[in-house]
């Protein structure tokens, strides 16, 4: 089946489905990678309720959820994916950042959907899930093929990024991270080196950044810049600011692909075969 990426979801920060978010789409992050006959979700946005959908219709049966960090816009649709609901579906959930912390990752997600913030509790999900928690760095091994290298990215809380290898295709999954300006993030670049595609956390531009300092993410220019020096040959824009509209973004891919020929700008529903 080769290897297939599909964005469900690629705002950040809240989902904001409005007349001028209809281009590049209004949910908050989730991204589906199928390798072979595996299935990998990258975060549980609001995007994951349309993919959960998607994989019933599919007739799937098991995949496997990379989680990069717990702040809601990479969990709050979690509750909402119906596969986990099913009794004859596997859902293996994976995290790198809350490695020994009480309750891991299964305690993040289950006190998500406790009362009074939530009225069906973790335990309504009848599929078969396990929760796994690892420390950002390692290598993650998916027979029979599937190799996830991981790295820890600058975040409040931490995050990790994931770079997926599967028969000779690497594609890099880097969110919610931030950049020191002039000086590379020596952890991204290793993990995205030579990469066919990376996913970059694009929430602002260089002129908005100043004033963003602390908040834990990056700019589509700082994306340019480490795949470039990393020698990828692509570079997906993402995980973009609510208040940047349908306008605001097409201007971007404009000056992006002015910038480097090798970007694009990820929207809802985009599908990207990659062999």
């Amino acid at each position: 089946m080769g290897y297939k990426v599909k964005f469900w979801g690629v705002r950040g920060s809240i989902a904001c489905p409005s007349p001028d978010h209809m281009v590049y789409g209004g949910n908050t992050s989730c991204v589906e990678i199928s390798v072979g006959n595996q299935v990998f979700i990258l975060d549980a946005g609001t995007g994951i309720r349309a993919l959960g959908r998607e994989l019933l219709r599919q007739g799937r049966r098991s995949a496997t959820l990379l989680l990069t960090h717990t702040h809601w816009d990479h969990i709050n649709g979690f509750p909402f994916f119906a596969p986990a609901f099913s009794g004859d579906f596997a859902l293996r959930i994976m995290a790198g950042h809350l490695s020994g912390k009480p309750g891991g990752i299964r305690a993040v997600l289950a006190n998500q959907m406790e009362n009074p913030t939530f009225p069906v509790p973790l335990s309504a999900m009848r599929g078969t899930l396990s929760f796994d928690d690892f420390a950002a760095g390692d290598t993650l091994t998916f027979p029979p093929g599937a190799v996830v290298r991981t790295g820890a990215l600058r975040h409040p809380n931490g995050s990790t990024g994931y770079r997926i290898d599967y028969a000779g295709v690497s594609v890099c999954y880097v969110t919610d991270t931030e950049h020191i300006p002039g000086q590379p993030d020596e952890n991204v670049l290793t993990l995205i080196e030579g990469a066919d595609l990376v996913i970059y956390d694009s929430t602002y531009t260089d002129d908005e950044f100043p004033a963003k300092v602390g908040w834990g993410h990056s700019t589509w220019q700082e994306g340019v810049r480490l795949a470039r020096a990393a020698g990828a040959k692509r570079l997906a824009i993402f995980h973009h600011d609510p208040d940047h509209d349908d306008a605001f973004m097409a201007h971007v891919e404009d000056e992006a692909r002015k910038m480097w020929a090798g970007t694009l700008v990820a929207r809802d529903g985009m599908e990207l075969t990659m062999a």
